[in-house]
């Protein structure tokens, strides 16, 4: 068997998926897009060249042996970013998942761990591949090694081998260093020769062959001014081809028998994916995995029945509702079980449903009942014609305020975590994505029957814990009534004009096709508008604009390139917005008419209500509270969502900066709290702070820099964060968070206490008892601990924003039916709740849903809720 050596240049690789992907973090908050990215790259190299050997370097630290020659080798590089820095951890966690050995080595760097493997794998037969985004290892190319470099962010790699640098370079692999000498390389701060180019050192080399040659021959090149340059620097470019040469022979303390790869556990990889949220590669893995075996557990005692009767019934029963689909609005019912004190039975679905006994039970309050998932629950059996009553835990919601940062919270993962083996899970059972069916009936019985006897006999144990926490009313007082609202609010769906937005889409297309001309006369020639390959040269060499940042392949015209440049040329302006054009058009337009449903006419969305480590609701088929309202275009979009009936209008209620509010009765700052009761625009008034400025002074430049200071203390935010949303230095964005800490002292004071009470108790909580658990706060590891300790600042404002928005909801919902109004709660999106209403309640509605949702809560300072309404949603922002 021909024996294959992986080698991965760990920092190149990482680096180039930070700043390639946007930035992600898991439902823990966790940054995870470099990580994301390596891993999607890592899967690609396992399946595609199938190593026998593998390894992922990393630089050691900062300084090199390279330093003693060049001291300002690799300087003005800028300090990584703190949310890159903590994913290195997370990644050598994943590679220990894999199985995969990772190393490095004090005083060299990655290339020269490398470079020695290389070495010894080619002379021991191995075929070799290297995985880099530098072409600096372009120089351990041999007929044996072959270099991958990365093109396209991480995405596309393009193979080095002699032929191919013969072919795309015109130089050998060893002339890489020649050239590197004479051209010097600005990323590692490798002075090289000045105004000497790739195109001329290349010339050179064909030429003369070799650095030391070129020296030889230095009467015989052409060009007074390039002979006086190479003589001058002379030295530097000696030097710039020794720092540029890997050292083949690092004294490293490992062998080729360290780096044997034979495959991973997919159970631990598995493990670490659901941990970090990587749901598209769990999904690739589950495509390759067996079946799985069958596992012993306890004995059950159930019944199947074809009749539902009164004498079934005790007065506490457990109710599984069973359904694979995930999307429940269009998923059968595959079955139902039952569970109480004396018996368990499996009643199949269209038994239950004919059954007068079932749905008289189903809507009786006095009957109690433990459920799997109250919304879901209620929505099924809506869809049916039956309003389920009685609800007195919900264990979904249970496991998850007692588990937040599990994603995880099915009855096979809760019995799993209560050391119980009375379930399987339902992967096991059903199968997994393509692969999943419903088994035979006797086994499809024993397993339903099985979910809701372990629903039943768990539930003590879990109001247990609930109760310890002093959790218990945060279940029966917020989260459950919740749920029904939600659940109200998902089979009531919201009505879309689908002729309006069709109208739209076609009026988005012939923006785009507007747009796409008027950039083909600015160019000058048309060309392909989707293609860098194509743009690039148009905007850098034919339009002259200056070159932000290049890529393997040419320039690149990222997004954040091409902002940079707006007030270079009227081009860029126009190509940022065919973008968001472009995006509008597929993924809303296109997307929310796929998913509006043919029998109502509506769209009903799913909230995850057991998600997000902050209790914050998300939407999800469509999602909704992401469509973009920056731009006119997206706003409009808006106007497609209508009453459902004739003579009504649309209201929407918004909470005004309800985490700053938070922030200022959690940290009891003087200042802001006066801010706030004055009525001032908070903005305005942290810019006067300061900037150290009278009121008319400042600037809207100065109050957008406030703005983004003040939201981004409310998310931890770093100096490279705030940096990157204000376009300023990382130096400028630091003075910013420094001076608001000057400003409202006492918010510095609150992050100082909160990081200590975590520290001591393992966890921060709301005002309404959520929980977050922290168990990196005391890690050794400065990265992990940094995060912890901004995850510990925020989430007590964000959780209990959540949690007031949540009861809100509550409040709001217990006064419309105690006004006996027809008005209808339809959605909810981060801070604000869109209803629907005859015209006729307009007036109630103004004075109640302010008076709910202002009063809901106490603060040291007031809630304001702003509130608009009209024919649309867009009418009624």
């Amino acid at each position: 068997m021909t024996k294959k050596m992986v080698l991965i240049d760990g920092n190149s690789i990482i680096y180039r998926a930070f700043f390639a992907l946007p930035l992600l973090n898991n439902d823990k908050g966790v940054y995870t897009n470099a990580v994301y990215g390596f891993t999607t790259m890592l899967m690609r190299v396992l399946e595609e060249h199938k190593p026998t050997h593998l390894l992922v370097a990393f630089d050691a630290g900062k300084t090199t042996f390279r330093h003693a020659t060049y001291k300002e080798y690799k300087g003005g590089r800028q300090k990584t970013p703190p949310e890159l820095s903590e994913q290195f951890p997370v990644l050598k966690e994943l590679l220990d998942a894999f199985g995969i050995k990772h190393y490095q080595l004090d005083q060299y760097e990655a290339d020269d761990i490398i470079g020695t493997l290389s070495q010894q794998a080619d002379k021991d037969g191995f075929e070799v591949s290297v995985i880099s985004g530098d072409k600096d290892l372009l120089q351990l190319v041999t007929d044996k090694v072959t270099v991958h470099v990365t093109k396209k962010g991480i995405s596309e790699m393009e193979a080095y081998t002699p032929e191919h640098m013969r072919e795309k370079m015109g130089i050998t692999p060893k002339q890489i260093i020649d050239l590197k000498g004479l051209m010097g390389d600005s990323s590692d701060n490798i002075p090289g020769v000045p105004g000497v180019g790739e195109k001329t050192a290349t010339k050179l080399l064909k030429q003369f062959h070799s650095l030391e040659e070129v020296y030889v021959h230095i009467d015989e090149i052409s060009g007074k001014k390039l002979k006086e340059k190479l003589t001058e620097h002379h030295e530097d470019a000696v030097m710039s081809k020794q720092l540029a040469t890997i050292d083949m022979d690092a004294p490293l303390v490992i062998g080729m028998k360290d780096t044997v790869y034979e495959s991973y556990d997919a159970a631990k990889v598995s493990e670490i994916f659901k941990d970090l949220g990587f749901q598209s590669l769990l999904a690739k893995m589950d495509d390759g995995e067996e079946e799985p075996e069958s596992k012993v557990l306890q004995n059950i005692t159930f019944k199947s029945v074809d009749e539902v009767k009164e004498d079934m019934f005790t007065g506490k029963e457990a109710l599984m509702i069973e359904m694979l689909e995930e999307n429940y609005h269009k998923a059968p019912v595959v079955g139902i079980g039952i569970a109480n004190e004396e018996h368990t039975y499996f009643i199949p679905s269209e038994v239950a449903f004919k059954s007068k006994v079932f749905c008289k039970w189903a809507e009786d309050e006095t009957k109690q009942k433990i459920v799997f998932d109250s919304k879901t629950s209620m929505v099924a059996l809506l869809n049916r014609g039956i309003r389920l009553h009685g609800v007195v835990f919900d264990t979904v919601l249970a496991s998850y305020l007692l588990n937040p940062s599990e994603n995880n919270h099915s009855i096979g993962a809760i019995a799993h975590r209560a050391n119980l083996s009375g379930v399987l899970y339902d992967e096991e059972v059903y199968g997994k994505g393509a692969k999943q069916k419903v088994p035979e009936p006797s086994i499809l019985a024993e397993h339903i029957a099985r979910k809701s006897r372990m629903m039943f006999d768990v539930q003590p144990d879990l109001e247990k814990q609930l109760a310890d926490n002093k959790q218990a009313s945060l279940l029966k007082e917020l989260e459950m009534p919740l749920a029904c609202i939600l659940g109200e609010m998902e089979h009531t769906g919201v009505s879309v004009d689908k002729t309006r937005l069709e109208k739209m889409g076609k009026e988005l297309k012939g923006q785009l096709e507007n747009v796409e001309k008027e950039i083909f006369e600015l160019a000058g020639e048309s060309f392909n508008l989707n293609s860098p390959k194509q743009l690039g040269p148009i905007l850098f060499e034919k339009l002259k604009l200056p070159i932000i940042k290049k890529t393997k392949t040419g320039y690149s015209t990222a997004a954040d390139v091409l902002e940079q440049l707006q007030q270079e040329h009227e081009i860029i302006p126009k190509i940022l917005l065919y973008r968001q054009l472009g995006k509008l058009q597929s993924t809303y337009i296109e997307g929310l008419l796929k998913v509006v449903n043919d029998e109502t006419g509506k769209i009903h969305t799913r909230y995850n209500q057991a998600l997000t480590q902050t209790g914050r609701l998300s939407s999800i088929d469509p999602n909704l509270q992401n469509i973009p309202i920056r731009l006119e275009a997206g706003r409009r979009i808006r106007q497609a969502f209508v009453p459902s009936e004739k003579g009504w209008i649309m209201f929407s209620a918004d909470y005004s900066q309800i985490e700053l509010r938070v922030l200022a009765h959690i940290a009891n700052d003087e200042k802001l709290i006066a801010a706030f009761k004055q009525e001032k625009d908070i903005h305005t008034s942290t810019a006067m702070e300061v900037f150290h400025v009278k009121e008319e002074e400042v600037t809207a430049n100065m109050r957008r820099q406030a703005k983004a200071v003040n939201f981004g203390i409310v998310y931890g935010i770093s100096d490279y964060g705030l940096s990157q949303n204000l376009g300023v230095t990382r130096k400028e964005a630091k003075k910013f968070i420094d001076r608001y800490f000057d400003t409202y002292p006492d918010v510095k004071k609150y992050m100082e206490d909160i990081v200590t009470e975590a520290k001591h108790q393992g966890f921060v909580t709301t005002f309404m008892h959520r929980r977050r658990y922290l168990p990196e706060i005391n890690s050794r590891n400065f990265n992990k601990r940094s995060f912890a300790e901004r995850t510990a600042m925020n989430t007590p404002i964000q959780g209990s924003a959540a949690d007031i928005i949540k009861q809100a909801m509550i409040d709001l919902h217990q006064r419309l039916k105690k006004e006996k109004m027809k008005a209808k709660m339809l959605l909810q999106v981060h801070d604000e709740l869109i209803l629907e209403a005859p015209e006729d309640e307009l007036d109630k509605l103004k004075e109640i849903v302010p008076e709910c949702m202002e009063n809901t809560i106490e603060l040291h300072v007031p809630l304001k809720v702003e509130y608009a309404f009209g024919n649309s949603w867009f009418d009624a922002k």
